[in-house]
This record gives C-alpha cells, structure tokens and sequence, in this order.
C-alpha cells in the first residue's frame, strides 16, 4: 500500500515532534511516508516533494518547523493538497515564533495550523481528512472518539464520587 499523508519536517531535531504525528497515523491505520525536508538548506528538496505530492499519491502533508517555520508555508504553494502545520519549539520564543510564521499566510495560501509541539492533533487531522474517503479510517475514529467519551465520563464519575 502506498503512503497518503506525508509527514516532513525541517530538520532531523524535529523528528521527537513529529514522530507523534506518526504515531497517530498508525492507530488509524494510514499508511504514510517521513522524510526531512528543509525550506532553507533543501529548498530544491522541498519543490520536488511538493510539486510531486499529489501525483505520489498524497491526499495531505503535515510539515513540522520551529522558529522562522517557512516549510508549511512554502509546501502549501506549491501544491493542491491541504497541509497542516506544525509549528516546533525549538527557540528562545518557545515556538511562538513558529506558530506566527505558520498561522499568519496571506490569503489563498491555507495551512491548517495546530498548537506549539502538537503534532498528535495534527495526526489525528490528517486522518480525518484521509477518512473522508477511506471508511475503514472513519470506522477507526469513530471508535477513537467514543474511547475520548467514555474516559471523559470516567473522570466526571470519579469527581462526582469524590463530592460525596
């Protein structure tokens, strides 16, 4: 089977991040590709793998950078499909930096954007988007999300029971 989300990031430092977002993608069962790919030492790198995403087969790319964070960006101009970013802390500004440059694209250039260091969400969006098409995916989730509500009520029964 071949990969439908890829996941990339700029630097190998970024893999500890990153490797969630894999994570996530194998308990749903999606088949995916990881690769370092930077916008500023690789820029060439970065084009080919956006210019040749979609026709690989891609159906999303989840791309992980710290600090200036171009990758997302810069990806998602140069491709159809929708890429989610992932902003890293790797700075002094503890990621805020990367969550700007990554939340802030101008208009017609999209990159779905989640939280400093998050990349299991960002998993668990590409997913989603995969599951559109892929009913053994949704079946997956649908199963994870009753798992979310049934440890939620656990907990509401254990603080209600400690009240007593």
């Amino acid at each position: 089977m071949s990969a439908t989300v890829g996941v990339i990031m700029g630097s190998d430092s970024d893999l500890k991040v990153m490797q969630q977002a894999a994570d996530m993608l194998e308990q749903f069962g999606v088949e995916y590709e990881m690769t370092v790919v930077s916008a500023h030492r690789t820029p060439q790198r970065m084009y080919d793998y956006a210019q040749s995403a979609a026709e690989r087969g891609l159906q999303v790319i989840v791309a992980g950078a710290g600090g200036a964070a171009h990758l997302p960006g810069m990806v998602a101009s140069m491709t159809r499909l929708p890429v989610v970013g992932v902003p890293v802390n790797v700075t002094p500004l503890n990621g805020v930096d990367a969550l700007y440059s990554i939340a802030q694209m101008p208009a017609g250039i999209p990159v779905a954007t989640v939280g400093v260091d998050n990349a299991r969400n960002a998993g668990l969006l590409a997913a989603r988007i995969v599951a559109l098409g892929d009913p053994a995916v949704a079946e997956r989730l649908e199963a994870y999300r009753d798992a979310l509500v049934e440890k939620a009520m656990k907990g509401a029964a254990r603080v209600e029971a400690a009240k007593k």
